[in-house]
Parts: C-alpha cells; structure tokens; sequence
C-alpha cells in the first residue's frame, strides 16, 4: 500500500514539473508534512484536469459548422435530427428559427459566433503565449468554383465573400446552384441561396440544385462544398416517377437526405398537388428509396381516414420485383372475389416474370403466368399460359356446370440484322373452345373469333441459292372443335437456274438457252382430330405424312417480236409410308357380344413405302394490244385500253394402268358390271396422279382501263391515272381427250377500285349443258334443251368500302385574321387572356381544332343460283355496316365508339362505348358494351403513376355475370 501511494505521488510531481517547470523536492521530515504535500498535489492535478475540460468544451467541433462534422455513424445523425425536431423554436418563424437554434447545435448560423468572438477579444488584452498558439488549419477545394451573375456581383476582400444578383450561377465539380441571389463564403466552402420577391411578393428565381441525376428546387438553401451536406427549406424534387415535398431537408455527404414535415405524390404540381401523402419525417435514399414515418393520404388538400404506419417507395430506376394487388368485388355467378392478385419478378435485365391468379368464393379459381423476353438486336418475345377451373352457379342450379379451361401463347420475332440469312418466328395461339367465353383475359377480339391459327419457322439459305424452310402450324376452330396440326412441314428450293447457258456467252443467245428449272422439296405431317382426343388416342396410326419432289422446266421465247410463247414440263413424284385397300364385305362379323360389324364396303390401311410419279405439259401463248383515245379539252386527258389474250394448251397422261399399281379395284365387288375404280393413294396428302387422260385447250382475254386526268397537286407530271377496270376476264376451255360435256362453263371475273376505300367485285359463270334434278350437268346442250346457247348458273356482288377521316386530314392553313396575334401562334396555342385581349367576340369563340377521327366500312354480299330443288334461281344477301370512331371533346375529355348494324337479321353488331377523362396524376375511364355476348360495364378511378397503380376505385359488372 505504501509503495502504490508513493508511486503515484511521483506521477503527480512529473506532471506539475513538467507543467510549471518547477522542482519540487520530496522530503518530508513527519507524517504530517507527508500528508500535506500529498493533498496539494491532488487539489492541483484536479485543478489541471477541469482547466483541461473546460478547453476541450470550448473548442470542441460542436462549436464549428455542423456541416463539417463527420459523425461515427448514422445512430447520431438520427439523435441529431431528434434533437432538432424537440425544439420548440424549430416549428416558428424561419428568423426566429434560426436564432432559436445553439451554436453548438447549428453553426450556420454565423452570427452570433462573430458577436460572441468579438466579445472575447475585448475582455482578454493579454497577448497569448507563443508557445500555446495554435495555426488554424485551411481547408483547400479540390477544383476550382465557376460562378456568373447577368445583375451585378459584390466582393468582399477582407470576408473573402461573394455575392451575386440575378440568375446567379455557381458550379463545382458535378454540383451546380441556380439563384436569383447566392452568396458564396470562400472559408467556410459555403453557398447560401434565396429566391428573391417580385412586385407581388411571390418569390422569383428560387433555388436549383443539382448534382448528377439529383436535382430539386426549394426557397432556400445553404450547401458546404467540402462536406458535401447542406440545409434546404421548402423542397420540391423528382424520385423517379414521384415527388418529394419537404419542409426542412438536410443533405449529407453520401446524397441520403432527410425530410422534416413533407410530403411523396406522384402529381408534378409543385404547390398544393391533387394528392400526396403526408408523413412527419422521412429518409430519401437517391435511386433505391424513401422510407417515412405515419403516413396518411391527402387529396385535393382534404385529409382521409387511408392512414398507414410507414411509408416505403421505391424509386429505383429501371425494374425491380414486386407484389401486385388484386381488384375485388362480387359476381353474381361466381361471388366474391380477388382478381389479378400476383407477383412480379424482375428475373434479370433480359427477362421477367408476371404470375396472377383469381379466386372466387364460389370456387372459381385460375392461375396466368407470363414471361417475357428480349435482347437488343437479337430477339424479344413473349409466353403466356393460362388454366381455370370455373363453377358457373350454384350445385343445385339446373343450370350448374364446371369448366376447365387453358390458353397458351407464345410471340417470338428476331432481329433482321441478327443473323441475315436466318430467321425463326413464333406466334403460337392454342385455347380451349370455352376460355375465351368464361374468362377474364379474352379480349373482345378474340372472344368474338372462333378460328386460331399459329406457326412456328425457322429458314435459312445457302449461299443464296438453295433454300430450306422449317414450320410447324396449328389451326383450331373452337365451333367445330376440330384442331388441325403440322408437325413439320419441311420445304427444300433451289433458285432457278439455266443448265444450258453458256457461262461466258458471246452473241446473242439461243432458244435453248432459256430452258430453265427449279427443284422443290417438300416433307409434311399431318395430325387432325377434336380437341377433347387432342391428346388421347394413337397419334401414330392417325398420322398422315408424305414427301413430294417436284422439277419444273420452262422455256419463253418471243415469236413474231409480238407474242410471247411460254412451254413447260411438269414432274411431280410423291412418296408415302401408307397407302389405303378397299374391299367389300358380304357377311355380318360378331366381334364381341353386342359389338358387330356390318356388311358395305370398307377401307383399311396398309403400312409400307410407295412411290407415285406423273408428269404434264403445258404450253401458252399470248400478248398485249394498247389502244388509246386522247382529249384535245378539258380535264380528261386520255383514255387507255389494255387487251391480253391467252389461248393455251395442257395435256395430262393416264396414270390409272395395272401396270402403276396406283390404281386399283374394290376387292370382292358385287358390281361386276361396272367395278369401282380407287386409288391407293387416296388420303395422301400430296394427292394421287390423274386417274384420266386430258388434254384441254383454253382461251382468255383480259381487259384492264383506266384514264388519266389534269392534276395540280402533281408538281411533276401535272397529271394523274385513275383506274376505271383494274381487270375484266373472260375464261372458257375445251377437252380434246373428254368423250362428252368437252367445254367448261364460260366465267367473267371483274374488279373494280375507282373510288379510293371501295372495292367492286363481280363473278358470274353461264353453261352450255342442262343439268339434272341434282344439279349435275348431262350431255345434253342448253341449245337442244332450252333453245339459248348459255344457260345462266350463278352470279355473285361483293362490295367492300372502308374510309376513315379525321382532323389532321382537315387541317389547312389559314390566312391571319385581322388583330391575330404574331406568326406562330394561333388561338389553339393561346392563353385565356390571349384570346379575351385578341378577340373582341371571345364568347363566341368554338375551337374547331380538337382532335378526332372517325371510320366507316360497309360490306355487301350478293349471290344468285340455280337451285335443282325449287326449280328455279335463288338468291342470297349478306349487308353489314360499321362505324368507329374516337373524339376529344376537351384536352381532357376523350369518347371511343364501335358500333355496326347487320341488316341481314336486323340488329346491332358488337357496339362498345368507352369515356376517358384525364386528372392530370389520376385518370377515369368507363367502358360500357351495352348487349351481345360481351355485355358489361367497368368504371375506374386509378393513379397514372405505374408505381402506385393498386391505387384505385373499380367497380364493374363483366360478361361472365350475365351468363344465364
């Protein structure tokens, strides 16, 4: 105990020696001595360590600006800011803020640190000893401070301050502060900026700030360019799609920000917004979030009962996964329920993955997981499946039924420039025949189509000269239930080529020069069936596949200079793995107990490789006569006439020998007078060769008429071409191999566009043979049986037009009324006050400029034949119209109709009615389809912003509730 005593009482006597520079000598003569020297010693070393404290206190960073602290962590950011939001004073008047706040808490407040100085420096006279003079330390800028005013700019030397009047300018780095007035504070690396008032006390040129992707305006700020934090009051900024208001902000080193009494909408208002939410405090993280404290929901400035304990709002740029909120309601059929409830996941930048569902109390349910994809330059699609499981009614209903539904799309296109001599293409479309009928995701499209079709492809060439194309196709008819697919259909073409040219020829070339050639190859498998055996049953046996090679070789040549004679063979051999036998059978076969086969002719595959080849020839020869009626006066220019006749000859050889095969008997027919001749290759889907001998002779004069007309719009030839008969044709053949009913019906075909939008048709055929009970021609001349050459068959009318107007086609320029405002600006583009100041009749004013657009089609069908049953000629009328169009009534104000009539049954056509107004961040839109199979009604009120897009009011009543 004595030894620690003494040890530490030379520790004492160090350190006074060391401070007063003195020698104190310890020899103490009696304990009491002893005891005194050890007190002094301990009063002066307490009083040492208090006058230490007290420096330490006074000179502490507190003292400094609080924009230069750097504090451990962010656990003391926050008590700072709780320390800030318990003062009194910090909810007043910005003044009276401003003194309210310490020194020691705030030290922008430079004030009443200079008076509180200068009073030091009056009390104390003495000067400081050499020894305890401290330099202070300065503080260099890493770059170099740009700053502009167009008003005036003041310098103070001695504060090295400078202050700038009118839009002031100041940029550092990547940091930049606009200002109607700065003030920049070249020891302390501060800026401080304001808005100055106008006339009217509104203040002008306030505050921007920006640093990179951050920027935002407030009344005032003070910003420390070496601390990177600064002090704003009154901020509006942008969060990506939101924004942020705030009371008091300051900004820290790392760009996080915190928020004082604010508010996050989506509108873009920057004083009193449609909507926001307003919370108490709150931490803004640039580029990833905000996260407040209580929030509720305020719209037009009326608070609402939508209280939330905290507030999360993501503002990261770019995709990010999510929860998706579901719509809820009730259905009359199906009860309540939760629609579109799912999950988004943002998988990567290349790929996504929506997954939604519905349920319904009833026990409806149904699940449609979506994906997309895409690469730049290279590919982008999309896959959507869906299944549902519905309970229309209830059990006891009479009408109850349950429905099990699915659909799978798929869309996949590639970028032309990925790969030049390759594509491949999906578009991919299977449903069952009642999903479109009961579930939510059939548009009105689809619900009003019966007929999917898809395909899949992929082709490529080599060398440009040979090339192959892969596809798989799918057609499906939801009313006959029938789906009809091709799995695959592989097609080989070579370009054609001239085997007998020359490579290097001299001269003029010969006739047996142009022979030329191609090679086709084609490979195809067929499966068709229902949709409910689509995947039951032997796809193998139900397959119908086969290979088809075909070489045509053709040769043009000019005879007479005038006429063109084209000839050409065709060869064609087919390959099948099936061929069919057909036999009769006489007797009743039992196969089981009430399973018997009857009697009658029957047909039974056969497995097994067989090959079928014919051949043709055919030869044509035609050309073209002009003629032409020119007009001295007037607009009419000139008339011209285009003939082209065609008489052409083919002739097809008898493939049905004994010798082939292709062609056989019925086994075990009960005809033997006149035996029933087939064809083996019968269900082939490449055909079978002719059965018959043909050789036939045709004829056919084609017309074409159009006229030419004065045309001022035309700077270049002054003139235009209107076409009167795009195509006249008049068609008849003779049989020279056929023992009997040698000609065919003679047929006209002509079509017609002279007016732009409408399109006429006209098709009739007259025969020169008499027809039976049945309606089947005999060998008997309409001459000999009814006393005329022809005998009228069938006509038919189709008349198509479609025109669609709207006010971009109207616009035209229109000379300056007299008092109209300067070139540029037209009563469209004009303010309120504008036009009251420009226009003496302003309340008589109707804008004519808003946009709208309106579209009509009208479908007429006309067809008139020989009816065997009646005896007569009947006829058949098909007469549609639509209308569509679309109008602004306002800027905000938006209608939508489709609407048509069928006069055939005389009633409406599918007719929708849709009402869009614009609330600026919020949105209204009602659709209304007043009857058919789609009758419904939806009306919503949503939030624009697609971050905040569950903010919404829906009430609705879809087509699924009006099913009986």
């Amino acid at each position: 105990m004595i030894s620690f005593e003494l040890r530490k009482t030379r520790i004492f006597k160090s350190l006074i020696q060391s401070v007063f520079k003195t020698k104190i000598y310890y020899k103490p003569q009696n304990p009491e001595e002893k005891l005194l020297t050890k007190l002094l010693t301990k009063t002066t070393f307490l009083l040492l360590f208090i006058f230490a404290g007290f420096n330490l206190h006074a000179f502490s960073p507190y003292d400094q600006d609080t924009l230069k602290k750097k504090p451990a962590d962010t656990l003391l950011i926050r008590d700072y800011i709780r320390e800030l939001s318990a003062d009194s004073a910090f909810s007043g008047d910005t003044l009276r803020r401003q003194q309210a706040i310490s020194p020691a808490l705030d030290s922008l407040k430079t004030g009443l640190i200079a008076e509180r100085d200068s009073a030091m420096q009056k009390q104390d006279t003495l000067k400081p000893d050499s020894l305890s003079k401290k330099k202070k330390p300065t503080v260099a800028l890493k770059s170099k401070v740009d700053f502009k005013a167009t008003d005036s700019l003041r310098f103070e030397i001695d504060k090295q301050k400078v202050y700038m009047f009118k839009d002031a300018d100041v940029k550092y780095e990547d940091i930049g502060i606009k200002s109607a007035y700065l003030e920049i504070d070249f020891p302390k690396n501060e800026v401080f900026a304001e808005g100055v008032p106008d006339s009217t006390g509104k203040d002008q040129g306030i505050p921007e700030f920006s640093q990179g992707a951050l920027s935002f305006k407030s009344k005032q700020m003070r910003y420390n360019y070496n601390s990177k934090r600064g002090y704003i009051k009154t901020v509006f900024t942008k969060q990506d799609e939101g924004y942020l208001h705030g009371t008091v902000v300051k900004k820290m080193e790392n760009d996080v920000t915190y928020v004082k009494s604010g508010a996050y909408t989506t509108c873009d208002r920057p004083e009193d917004p449609h909507y926001a939410f307003r919370f108490g405090k709150a931490k803004v993280i640039p580029g990833k979030r905000v996260i407040t404290g209580p929030a509720f929901m305020e719209i037009a400035g009326v608070s609402t009962p939508i209280l939330v304990p905290f507030g999360y709002f993501p503002s990261k740029s770019g995709r990010h996964s999510g929860l998706i909120l579901p719509t809820y309601g009730e259905s009359d059929t199906r009860g309540f329920y939760f629609q579109n409830l799912g999950y988004y996941f943002a998988i990567s930048q290349y790929m996504d993955l929506t997954v939604v569902g519905d349920i319904y109390t009833h026990g409806s349910w149904a699940i449609r997981p979506s994906a997309r994809y895409s690469k730049r330059y290279k590919y982008n699609g999309n896959v959507r499946f869906g299944y549902a499981y519905n309970r229309i009614g209830s059990e006891n209903d009479p009408n109850f039924q349950i429905k099990k539904d699915f659909e799978f799309h798929w869309s996949h296109s590639q970028d032309p420039k990925a790969r030049p001599k390759s594509t491949f293409t999906a578009n991919v479309n299977i449903v069952s025949n009642t999903y479109n009928q009961y579930n939510l995701s059939a548009s009105p499209q689809n619900y009003l189509s019966n007929t999917f079709t898809s395909s899949v492809n992929y082709s490529t060439n080599f060398g440009g000269k040979v090339f192959l194309n892969l596809n798989l196709n799918h057609n499906q008819n939801t009313l006959s239930k029938t789906i009809n697919l091709t799995l695959p259909q592989i097609a080989l073409s070579v370009n054609q080529f001239y085997p007998l040219r020359r490579k290097n020829p001299v001269g003029n070339i010969k006739w047996y020069e142009n022979i030329s050639m191609k090679y086709n190859l084609d490979i195809e498998n067929r499966y068709n069936t229902k949709d409910t055996l689509l995947f039951k049953g032997n796809w193998i046996d139900s397959l119908q596949n086969g290979i088809r090679h075909t070489i045509p070789i053709s040769a043009s040549i000019r005879v007479l200079k005038f006429f063109t004679w084209t000839n050409s063979i065709n060869m064609v051999d087919r390959m099948y793995f099936k061929t069919i036998r057909k036999y009769y059978q006489k007797d009743t076969i039992v196969v089981a107990p009430g399973d018997t086969i009857k009697p009658g002719y029957k047909t039974e595959q056969v497995s097994g490789f067989a090959n079928a080849f014919d051949a043709n020839f055919s030869s044509s020869i035609n050309t073209r006569i002009y003629g032409m009626y020119q007009f001295k006066k007037g607009a009419l220019i000139a008339i011209r006439h285009m003939v082209t006749p065609t008489i052409g000859f083919s002739y097809s050889p008898d493939f049905s020998g004994a010798k082939l095969g292709y062609y056989r008997y019925i086994e075990n027919d009960t005809n033997t007078k006149n035996p029933q001749k087939y064809s083996i290759f019968e269900q082939g889907i490449y055909g079978s060769p002719n059965q018959y001998k043909a050789g036939v002779v045709s004829f056919g004069i084609s017309n074409n008429l159009e006229m030419k007309v004065r045309n001022r719009k035309d700077t270049v030839t002054g003139t235009k071409k209107i076409p009167l008969i795009d195509d006249l044709t008049i068609r008849i053949s003779y049989d020279l191999a056929k023992d009997s009913l040698n000609w065919s019906p003679l047929q006209l075909g002509a079509r017609s566009t002279i007016v732009k939008g409408l399109t006429v048709q006209y098709n009739a055929q007259w025969d020169m043979y008499a027809h039976d009970s049945l309606n089947r021609r005999i060998n008997e001349t309409t001459l000999k049986a009814y006393n005329k050459l022809l005998k009228f068959d069938n006509s038919s009318v189709t008349v198509g037009f479609n025109y669609s107007l709207s006010s971009d086609k109207l616009k035209k320029k229109k000379p300056a009324a007299a008092g109209a405002p300067a070139t540029g600006v037209t009563p469209a583009t004009m303010s309120t006050q504008e036009k009251m100041e420009t226009m003496p009749d302003y309340d008589y004013y109707v804008d004519f400029d808003i946009p709208w657009q309106f579209s009509v089609s009208y479908n007429f069908s006309y067809i008139n034949q020989y009816n065997s049953t009646v005896k007569h000629n009947t006829d058949q009328v098909t007469q549609t119209l639509g209308l569509s169009g679309q109008l602004n009534i306002t800027p905000k104000w938006k209608i939508s109709l489709t609407t048509g009539w069928d006069f055939t049954h005389g009633q409406l056509s599918y007719t929708s009615i849709d009402v869009y107004r614009d609330l600026h961040c919020w949105e209204m839109r009602f659709g209304w389809v007043p009857k058919g199979g789609q009758q419904n009604w939806n009306f919503s009120i949503n939030i624009k912003a697609s971050m905040l897009q569950d903010m919404k009011l829906n009430k609705k009543k879809d087509y699924r509730d009006y099913t009986n």
